[in-house]
């Protein structure tokens, strides 16, 4: 007569597999997220946008303009209406930042420029020391939700 011997059910889950797809995984964010971060960081309006806050519309703001263009100029100094050299931008800003970190800093540009114009006059504004950077947009002529 054969002897028949019968396993035993085993009642543990086998976490080895678990543990290297977390691993894989773990390796996979620590890879990708300094990526993530990487870019100007520019906080939008909703879909309304609302004034500044009561405390920053007491002190004037830092404003970068770009013209149709793509000259910069900056509302700093004696010739606000004259343009400004990148390396000038970045050295009157950091100033004005130093002085007052809590000034807020907005950018104004025609619609006619480039984005990537308007982009490099925020990477000068990051080079100076601005962690936020809003945009002045004049006021909705019509709804862009409006079919009609």
């Amino acid at each position: 007569m054969e002897v028949v011997r019968k396993r035993r059910l085993m009642g543990e889950i086998n976490v080895v597999p678990y543990i290297d797809v977390m691993l894989v995984l773990l390796i996979i964010f620590m890879v990708t997220a300094p990526l993530l971060s990487q870019g100007v960081k520019v906080e939008l309006p909703d879909a309304g946008a609302e004034p500044l806050d009561p405390e920053m519309q007491n002190t004037e703001p830092l404003i970068l303009s770009v013209d149709a263009a793509g000259e910069f100029y900056l509302n700093v100094g004696d010739d606000e209406e004259k343009p400004r050299e990148a390396a000038q931008i970045v050295r009157l800003a950091e100033v004005v930042l130093k002085r007052k970190p809590d000034t807020a800093v907005l950018v104004k540009a025609d619609e006619n420029v480039a984005y990537g114009r308007v982009i490099s006059g925020m990477v000068l504004l990051q080079r100076a020391g601005a962690t936020k950077v809003g945009f002045l947009t004049d006021p909705a002529k019509f709804d862009p939700l409006d079919d009609s």
